[in-house]
């Protein structure tokens, strides 16, 4: 197939263009070696006609938050607001099941990963990840938590401490998955490994009682 010549392309598929060619420089580069000559070169166009779409590296890092975990961030308030209100202890597991296969997937977890290793030396890479990705998730939580308290079936306990809990399992299975190649052995399914560990925070570690496994 004869590839498009870079200034024959549809004007509206180069954002995307872009976008995948900066998420691989910086994967290869690091965030702050990486060059928007290199981005340019990569994404087939050049640098000045990239300069017509972002205005810098960090506004391309941004709008790959902002497709990733931005977007989870969305999907995961949306469900909160149309089903964990509802029935908190179902909504938890939900919240769940969406967290852990999205970071299951190497490519909505790349920009995550990307932020993690980067952002302590970038101050408003971390700012612009926490208002448009954390912030979103903590109101989330924060609702759950008190649509829960207040249908009894969760306790009234401190958002911040939740959001450690929730956020805990998903980070380290995305490291344990997608950075070290350590898969589970049993729970291969996404899906069925957050329903284990829903199992695990709404129930604890202690065996239950023959009572209570009916």
């Amino acid at each position: 197939m004869t590839r498009t010549p870079a200034h024959r392309r549809r004007p509206e598929a180069r954002p995307e263009e872009i976008l995948e060619a900066a998420l691989a420089v910086f994967g290869e580069q690091g965030f702050a070696a990486a060059r928007v000559e290199d981005i340019a070169r990569r994404a087939g166009l050049s640098k000045g006609t990239l300069y017509l779409y972002f205005p810098s590296k960090e506004a391309m890092l941004n709008a790959l938050i902002e497709q990733s975990a931005g977007a989870l961030a969305r999907v995961v308030e949306q469900h909160v607001a149309t089903s964990a209100v509802a029935d908190p202890e179902a909504g938890l597991r939900g919240l769940l099941r969406i967290l852990f296969t999205a970071v299951s997937s190497p490519e909505i977890s790349a920009a995550p990963r990307l932020v993690l290793t980067e952002a302590h030396r970038f101050p408003e890479l971390a700012a612009f990840y926490r208002s448009h990705v954390l912030d979103v998730m903590r109101r989330s939580l924060h609702a759950l938590l008190a649509a829960g308290n207040a249908k009894g079936v969760l306790r009234d306990i401190d958002t911040d401490a939740f959001m450690r809990v929730i956020g805990g399992p998903g980070l380290a299975h995305m490291a344990l998955t997608n950075i070290f190649d350590l898969h589970p052995d049993k729970l291969t399914d996404p899906a069925e490994l957050a329903d284990a560990v829903a199992d695990i925070l709404l129930n604890g570690l202690k065996p239950r009682l023959e009572s209570e496994r009916s």
